[in-house]
């Protein structure tokens, strides 16, 4: 039993290693988020934006969330928070108080995160698990300063409920993806990645070279289907470990770097490919060490060192006082039931994590309850991996940001004051800031959220007045040119649809001044 046992733990057996660079790349990550977010204090995050808080509590908002971030509308008090943000994700990524900074980096991303739901993606609700789950794993134990502080661990090796957590969060971002991909074009027509790259708002320029070969983009819909489907499999498996690891980080890398390539999905691809780094096997980590690490930091001959004198140690060893190997069995039974705790807990909130993954999606009858999910959104484990599910979004089309000035001319903000024309951009893609935007604008179509379109256009009228070089304007339309992709490289007329319109206010005409008499 206990042989049978140990051949089933192999697959959530991992490099203390390469837990330190998932911590590495995970932190990384975090900082690039911060230094991307940090462009857009006052548009995104404070009440002179395009959700004050206000809109927030009323629209957007779950009694069971928290954020810090939402305790002021002043884009002062934001930088603050962003800036602790960024002193934990030094911290964490130099390994420094690493638990510590892990948890203020997750409690400061999930509050970031509740400020503006407008602008989450799929990649958002990873990050945040890989945080969560990375507070109960030792990925700070070595290649940190915390590590400086303690002897070099006498095994590499190590599994917990937290490691077997993280390998079926891993499995279930890929499993539910293609679980939630219903619609006929993914598993049957073959077309979803050619409406995905009809979409031009995502368009990159790798999208548009394959984009003419309809064969291949088929075959690029199956293979990625199935490969949602049944890759994960393979982590599962307690024979050739190290393998099939190695497989599932190479697949995964080259999969999202042409994701990257051929979409525009902002960090997305960047979190997955730090998502997996934890998988790689000693054989991956030895080979990384002898190329990246100084040979006098290199942990594999410094654990075995430390072995030697111990197993000699070992095999000389005679009983020493009752009362000392008392007081040790105490405290090592004191470590035990700590340790038992903690993964009691992470078993526990892993089967909820499950049961709000497959909530719905296998059958109707284990649909969670209301009375459940107050914790999910507490916690913020609750997640949603319906990327391009269950069809791809099909209402494509391009922003227009018609203002007329005082003097009657018409200009297109988005393309900074240029006269406004009813052409296609040749990258509409590029009308964006960044993908927070492009998320932003998507939500901004749906009718559900009619609410934010006036915020979004007294916005945009108040930071073109500030700049005393712009023409003064009377009126602001947002326009969408909707184009609906259609199958077969058909193309239809775009229809232009005003989504808000909004008055500017024009300073009254100042009386003219009275001449001065001059006595005579």
């Amino acid at each position: 039993m206990l042989q049978l046992l140990t051949v089933l733990r192999r697959p959530f057996v991992f490099d203390l290693r390469a837990l330190a660079l998932l911590r590495a790349a995970v932190a990384a990550v975090v900082l690039t988020d911060l230094g991307i977010r940090s462009t857009d204090l006052e548009a995104l995050y404070s009440n002179m934006g395009v959700l004050p808080l206000q809109v927030l509590f009323e629209h957007n908002w779950n009694p069971y969330e928290f954020s810090v971030h939402s305790s002021s509308g002043l884009w002062q008090v934001q930088a603050v928070l962003f800036l602790i943000a960024a002193v934990a994700g030094i911290a964490m990524l130099l390994g420094y108080k690493t638990r510590l900074a892990t948890a203020i980096s997750w409690i400061l991303l999930v509050s970031l995160q509740n400020r503006n739901p407008l602008i989450s993606q799929g990649g958002d609700d990873l990050l945040r698990m890989l945080l969560f789950w990375g507070f109960f794993l030792p990925w700070g134990r070595v290649y940190s300063l915390d590590a400086r502080k303690q002897p070099a661990p006498t095994d590499l090796k190590y599994f917990s409920a937290a490691t077997i957590a993280y390998v079926v969060q891993l499995a279930l971002v890929y499993w539910c993806t293609a679980l939630l991909k219903t619609g006929a074009e993914w598993s049957r027509e073959g077309t979803a990645i050619y409406y995905a790259l009809s979409l031009d708002q995502v368009l990159m320029p790798g999208g548009k070279l394959i984009y003419p070969y309809p064969d291949l983009l088929k075959t690029l819909t199956f293979a990625t289907y199935y490969l949602e489907k049944f890759l994960p499999f393979i982590l599962f498996l307690p024979f050739w470990v190290p393998f099939w690891r190695i497989l599932f980080v190479v697949i995964m890398f080259g999969f999202h770097a042409g994701i990257s390539l051929t979409l525009f999905v902002g960090l997305f691809f960047l979190i997955n490919m730090a998502s997996v780094l934890g998988l790689l096997p000693p054989v991956a980590m030895d080979w990384l060490e002898r190329r990246l690490v100084p040979a006098a930091q290199r942990l594999r001959p410094r654990v075995a060192a430390r072995l030697a004198p111990l197993q000699s140690r070992l095999a000389t060893w005679r009983p020493i006082k009752v009362q000392v190997a008392s007081t040790l069995e105490l405290s090592a039974g004191f470590h035990r039931l700590l340790r038992a705790m903690r993964n009691g807990l992470v078993t526990g909130i892993l089967i909820y994590v499950c049961w709000w993954n497959f909530d719905n999606i296998v059958d109707p009858r284990w649909t969670m309850s209301e009375g459940f999910r107050w914790l999910g959104f507490l916690v913020r484990v609750d997640q949603h991996w319906g990327m391009f599910a269950p069809t791809v979004f099909k209402d494509d089309g391009w922003y227009i940001l018609d203002a007329t000035t005082v003097d009657g001319r018409h200009l297109d903000l988005n393309r900074k004051g240029a006269p406004t024309t009813y052409e296609k951009p040749e990258s509409v893609m590029r009308l964006f800031k960044n993908d927070r935007w492009r998320k932003y604008s998507e939500n901004y179509l749906f009718v559900s959220n009619t609410y934010m379109r006036p915020y979004y256009c007294n916005y945009l009228l108040r930071i073109w007045s500030e700049n005393p070089a712009n023409p003064p304007l009377r009126h602001l339309d947002v326009i969408y040119m909707k184009e609906v992709s259609q199958p077969d490289y058909k193309v239809v007329t775009p229809t232009r649809e005003v989504l808000c319109g909004c008055d500017a206010e024009v300073p009254a005409p100042e009386a003219p001044k009275a001449a001065a008499v001059l006595p005579n």
